[in-house]
């Protein structure tokens, strides 16, 4: 499971189209670079380049009209707003991405361009000493009550993402932090938003590839309406598709093409997501029950949509990455000097070679937590904590007042247990449990293994922090600098580790609001640094984008680093 300018100024106007981009190649899906159990496992330096993206891209009159795309998710939500603290699940924001505007489109590259369907034009600009971004909405977009989409959403949505209200309860408030007024332009389809310093990555608001789309002010006017108007219900939309049905009883949600949307038809008529346990979706997909479902690294699923008829394989890197979360508010982890240990004490090359072993992917180790290997400016800033080695993380552990009693280490007579909750249905994560579990046994850490229900892992563990250690799926976005913030700042929405430190916050700071690509990745890397040294979030391997996909669906897949244009998603003639 897991989880963009035509006025140039002394702002780096083209930093996320140009210093953001993966270096990546076209090379072939089939291509086998994965390390087999036991070999050497190459270094950052010598991993191979991966597919940007892999979508079966076919032009729209090469599709025919009409059909149903059946497509698998990990959870039936319970908070169905994407931009809400409990809602920045992969399969909340699967499913809203198809009815919510978000203001621009990421290509294979992470270039942002203009959403047409909903804007205009935006461009930012010095004006005495402040960015200004103004931007103008396309005056036919609606929301499906009918009320026009006008300045006063992107004002509702700033004061409720802002953070000055802690009533409200975001997902993040990158950037809107910044944000000291949103005024009214020269009318009602065009704001004007003021920052007290520069924002470099301010095309990651109202941005699908940065999961934030835009809610209607009428749904986030109070922090009540913010935190419950899309609990069980999608109550308001405005994207090529509306809401059908949310059957909890079926574990569906049904989709289909809203005839008063204002762009591009959509070629599908019907978009069913089917909730259901990760390693069940193989089998749906050779059955035929679904036509599109992430894989991700399982290779038993990876084997059955190489062996089913009529299917395809799509594949590409992105910056997504599996990693251990260890959770700095139980007694037993407020130390960091205890996170490190835990940390030197797991052996990420074998965990890497379990889960990847039998499966066309590079087994290399991840040692950076904002920037994944293919990337421009990776670097290796672990400070030797990602170097596994159990004597040093047992000598923290000795000086961390933990000692060794009989097998498992005590201080004032309690026991080092770390209770570790993972998903059911996640072959990954039973497998890093397993591991982890007989790495720490090592050094005198005992690990109990909880497993939760695939609907209540993040809604009743994560989200509530109800965790010592867990794995799962982080998902990254075109913006290293600010798309993952959240995730390891301080006061973050979603920060699960409770922890940080001002030298990282200070140094995202630094990132977002870099005038050039060299200083924002010299900060970006200050930044992992720190977070090392913090040690809640061990980093393990990049995460394959694989799909499983009917080989006539054409333009999604594997997105890599761009966004689906829902209205051009169907099947071939």
């Amino acid at each position: 499971m897991s989880r963009r300018l035509h006025h140039r100024t002394a702002l780096l106007a083209g930093l996320t189209a140009v210093s953001l981009s993966l270096t990546l190649c076209s090379c072939g899906s089939g291509s086998d670079s994965s390390s087999a159990a036991g070999e050497a496992v190459p270094t950052a330096a010598q991993a191979p380049k991966l597919t940007a993206v892999d979508i079966n891209p076919r032009d729209r009159s090469q599709l025919r009209q009409g059909g149903t795309l059946n497509m698998a998710i990990a959870q039936f939500s319970h908070q169905w707003s994407p931009i809400h603290n409990d809602g920045s699940e992969s399969s909340t924001i699967s499913v809203t991405k198809p009815l919510l505007p978000t203001f621009f489109r990421s290509d294979a590259a992470g270039t942002q361009t203009v959403n047409p369907a909903y804007l205009q034009d935006a461009h930012a600009e010095l004006k005495d000493g402040h960015q200004v971004v103004t931007w103008t909405l396309n005056p036919k977009a609606h929301w499906s009550d009918g009320t026009p989409i006008t300045w006063r959403d992107i004002e509702a949505n700033w004061r409720a993402l802002n953070g000055k209200d802690p009533a409200y309860r975001p997902s993040s408030s990158t950037g809107f932090e910044l944000v000291t007024s949103v005024e009214r332009g020269k009318d009602d389809f065009q704001a004007v938003m003021t920052f007290d310093r520069p924002f470099s990555e301010w095309q990651s608001m109202f941005n699908g590839a940065a999961n934030a789309p835009l809610l209607p002010a009428s749904r986030l006017a109070t922090p009540e309406l913010f935190n419950t108007a899309y609990l069980d219900a999608i109550p308001v939309t405005a994207g090529p598709f509306k809401v059908e049905q949310l059957d909890r009883a079926a574990q569906t949600v049904t989709l289909v093409a809203d005839p008063s949307w204002w762009g591009d038809k959509p070629m599908l008529d019907k978009i069913v997501f089917h909730a259901m346990v990760p390693n069940t979706m193989a089998a749906a997909f050779a059955k035929g029950d679904i036509d599109l479902y992430n894989n991700g690294p399982d290779v038993a699923g990876y084997q059955t949509i190489r062996n089913t008829r009529g299917a395809a394989v799509r594949r590409a890197g992105g910056p997504d990455f599996r990693q251990f979360t260890l959770n700095a508010r139980t007694p037993l982890l407020s130390d960091a000097t205890v996170r490190q240990a835990v940390f030197q004490a797991i052996n990420r090359d074998a965990v890497i070679r379990s889960d990847l072993n039998g499966l066309d992917w590079p087994a290399v180790p991840l040692n950076n937590h904002l920037l994944v290997a293919n990337q421009n400016a990776y670097r290796d800033n672990s400070l030797g904590l990602s170097r596994y080695d159990p004597t040093e993380a047992a000598r923290k552990l000795d000086a961390a007042g933990w000692k060794l009693d009989g097998d498992v280490r005590k201080k004032d007579g309690r026991e080092l247990n770390l209770r570790m909750v993972i998903p059911a249905g996640v072959t990954q994560a039973q497998n890093e449990a397993a591991s982890a579990t007989r790495m720490l046994k090592d050094v005198g850490i005992k690990v109990t293994t909880v497993t939760a229900a695939a609907n209540e892992f993040f809604d009743k563990y994560v989200n509530r922090n109800d965790f010592d250690i867990t794995a799962y799926s982080l998902l990254g976005t075109p913006f290293p600098a600010t798309g993952t913030r959240s995730n390891f700042a301080q006061n973050g929405g979603t920060n699960h580790v409770g922890a940080g430190s001002p030298a990282v916050d200070a140094a995202l700071d630094r990132a977002s609001a870099a005038t050039d690509a060299a200083t924002a990745f010299e900060a970006i890397n200050q930044a992992d640094g720190e977070l090392w040294k913090v040690a809640g979030i061990l980093p393990l391997y990049q995460r394959p984008q694989l799909y499983g996909a009917r080989a006539n669906l054409a333009n999604i897949g594997a997105q890599g680093l761009s966004d689906i244009v829902w209205e051009n998603v169907g099947f071939e003639k």
